[in-house]
């Protein structure tokens, strides 16, 4: 498959669109834990990591396939829905990059004829991605846009910096991109998808992916032009709610497309250092034609402080 361009946008890709930034608010860490109730808790072990499919972007990454070790852990069963990050923000008074910037990245599709005199710029990679004054987490297509009607589908307009801020207030944290991968798989070995290798099961979808041609028509087949609740299709085997597809999930680790040569590559958190955070799992964005990122072996990678209306996170804790 030839490499394309990630249906994510960055923040910094056009030095016209940056705005002043505000030093960030510190959000201290949490000693109480918020919302165990989502909490699954996983015992780690060994597991085959990445893949040599035909299918894999060399560039990212994805291989060759790697014996890893992860430690015992919980994970959020569901990605941080609106609902629990908007307790963060009336709780700590916390302003996200977006908010922050002035600015979001909104969908082509998805902005009103107000929201459009609102847009202040366009990646030339990505031009479908439009940067929209006033869009952020509680106005996802602009000022003229609302949540109140989706309470349960994932938070989005968030950065990595954001995603960890909620994390210090909730007391847990990131995963790492093996510990995401080890629970995204749910003990099935190297299978394309959370389920299997197939990606519909007797043409019925599994996950909030594209169809249609993209970027220009989304025919919504799997019910969805935009993101879905939380707890849409079914869970994995360890339980884990769309892990393919919807939004697009922060890992702690910085992004580097090489891997330690290590007979087991032993609970890894990736490079002290880097430029850019790795993400997982794919969005309501992807497609095959352009990108399948939506496998479990698929990553991709975002400044820590870029938004757009495809990335969220979801959490965990150690045990």
């Amino acid at each position: 498959m030839n490499e394309k361009a990630c249906c994510s946008a960055k923040r910094n890709l056009n030095g016209s669109l940056m705005m002043e930034k505000i030093e960030p608010r510190i959000v201290m860490k949490s000693t109480k834990r918020r919302h165990d109730e989502n909490l699954i808790e996983l015992p780690g072990g060994e597991f085959l990591m990445g893949t040599n499919d035909k299918d894999g972007l060399e560039a990212d990454g994805e291989g060759p396939v790697r014996n890893v070790y992860v430690k015992p852990f919980a994970v959020d069963r569901f990605a941080v829905t609106n609902e629990h990050f908007k307790e963060f923000i009336e709780e700590t008074g916390y302003k996200t990059d977006a908010e922050k910037f002035g600015w979001s990245f909104v969908f082509h599709l998805f902005i009103s004829d107000e929201a459009k005199r609102q847009v202040v710029g366009s990646p030339q990679q990505t031009p479908w991605w439009l940067a929209v004054k006033g869009a952020s987490w509680k106005q996802p297509e602009g000022l003229d846009s609302t949540i109140e009607d989706k309470m349960n589908h994932p938070v989005i307009h968030v950065s990595w910096n954001d995603a960890v801020a909620y994390c210090k207030w909730s007391g847990k944290r990131l995963l790492t991109e093996a510990e995401w991968e080890y629970a995204a798989r749910g003990g099935l070995v190297q299978k394309r998808y959370p389920w299997g290798d197939k990606l519909t099961h007797k043409k019925k979808h599994l996950c909030n992916i594209w169809q249609g041609e993209f970027p220009v028509k989304n025919t919504a087949k799997d019910g969805y032009v935009t993101t879905a609740p939380v707890d849409a299709f079914q869970p994995n085997e360890f339980g884990l709610y769309n892990v393919a597809g919807n939004v697009w999930e922060w890992c702690s680790d910085w992004f580097q497309n090489v891997h330690p040569n290590e007979k087991v590559i032993l609970n890894p958190k990736g490079s002290e250092h880097g430029t850019e955070k790795i993400m997982k799992g794919g969005s309501y964005l992807c497609h095959q034609s352009y990108c399948n990122r939506y496998r479990v072996a698929a990553r991709t990678k975002n400044t820590p402080d870029s938004s757009t209306g495809n990335m969220g996170f979801r959490c965990a804790v150690d045990l």
